[in-house]
């Protein structure tokens, strides 16, 4: 076969292969021989014999803009990946994009698997859990100096309110000093 059958000038010219085989009946194609279609010469007599405001324009790709945070985003997970990211100002390829996809798909599987097994813990419930924690230390710390002041003050020959008071002033001291620290939970 020396040039291109109908299916594939059709794909060539962007038009269905219907009205390729109209075309070619009427004579507006140039055929070889073997009755494949010469695309260079039925190019140009389709040329000369379409009236240029009749012919159809292929419709460009409308290409919607990409936010500057997701191309950032991009950037970051090539970087994690030791990868080479996209420079800021000339946006990123297909290709950078599609691997930073693919490397995103997997970490999020490799977390999902983590939670599976037991590995990750819920942020929130962890939050929520120390706090108990920590509110449970205090109130126990509170009650501390009435239960203890009396042996304290037995051994020590004081007076047993004195001493309690005086422990209740100390554990006072160091649970205000414990409040002010802020643990970074992040």
């Amino acid at each position: 076969m020396e040039g291109l059958s109908e299916r594939q000038y059709a794909t060539r010219v962007g038009l269905s292969r219907g009205a390729i085989q109209k075309a070619k009946a009427t004579g507006r194609l140039v055929l070889h021989d073997d009755g494949s279609i010469d695309a260079v010469a039925s190019d140009a007599l389709r040329a000369e014999a379409t009236d240029p405001s009749k012919a159809r324009k292929r419709p460009q790709p409308r290409r919607k803009p990409v936010p500057e945070a997701a191309v950032s985003a991009v950037g970051d997970t090539l970087k994690e990946q030791g990868l080479e990211a996209p420079a800021n100002s000339g946006g990123t390829t297909f290709l950078q994009a599609k691997t930073a996809n693919e490397v995103l798909k997997a970490q999020e599987r490799r977390l999902r698997l983590q939670k599976l097994k037991g590995e990750l813990i819920d942020r929130a419930r962890a939050l929520s859990l120390v706090f108990r924690l920590a509110r449970q230390e205090r109130d126990v710390w509170v009650n501390w100096p009435a239960r203890a002041a009396a042996l304290m003050a037995a051994d020590l020959g004081v007076e047993p309110a004195a001493m309690q008071k005086v422990l209740e002033k100390h554990v006072r001291a160091q649970l205000d000093d414990l409040a002010e620290v802020k643990p970074d939970l992040r």
